[in-house]
């Protein structure tokens, strides 16, 4: 047993845990932030993206030990006083989601992509970079939708910094 300290949604949170403990694990069973959904454990599906000091990562395939001094933001945390981010608002108003289990990983690895390609996203790109996140019930179209409906509101000079 070790100890971790890093910063999760915002708060600091150190824990004794075992070496072998991942970080979706660690959200999950020890911080109760079951928002980080355990699909495939092989790194395949993407429902367990994170942010990782800003970058997304799939938290299936990293030790909390590795995230130690981290940031760690979580669909949990990515609403900020009460309201919904705006790729958040996106999804549910494009219907990006239909069972809902890989909808956390998708939004977190699109917040992601909108944020390294401000205003400059169009269809092929956002399927492109969007690969390693895997649906079994929407064929994608709508979560395409989705995303490129959340880059436009979030183009610099369009709204007020969300995060």
């Amino acid at each position: 047993m070790r100890m971790v300290s890093l910063t999760v949604n915002g708060a600091a949170v150190s824990r004794e845990v075992e070496d072998c403990m991942l970080l979706v694990e660690f959200l999950r069973e020890e911080l109760g932030l079951t928002g980080t959904h355990v699909g495939c454990d092989t790194t395949q599906c993407g429902c367990c993206v994170v942010h990782l000091d800003g970058v997304s990562a799939k938290s299936c395939t990293v030790l909390v030990l590795q995230a130690e001094g981290a940031e760690v933001t979580t669909i949990e945390g990515l609403a900020r006083d009460g309201e919904l981010h705006p790729l958040q608002r996106a999804f549910r108003e494009h219907h990006g989601l239909q069972c809902g289990f890989c909808t956390p990983g998708q939004i977190m690895a699109g917040a992601e992509l909108i944020e390294t390609y401000p205003g400059r996203l169009d269809e092929h790109a956002v399927r492109e970079e969007m690969e390693g996140n895997l649906c079994r019930c929407t064929g994608y179209h709508n979560i395409v939708k989705a995303i490129l409906a959340a880059a436009e509101e979030m183009k610099p000079g369009m709204v007020s910094e969300q995060r």
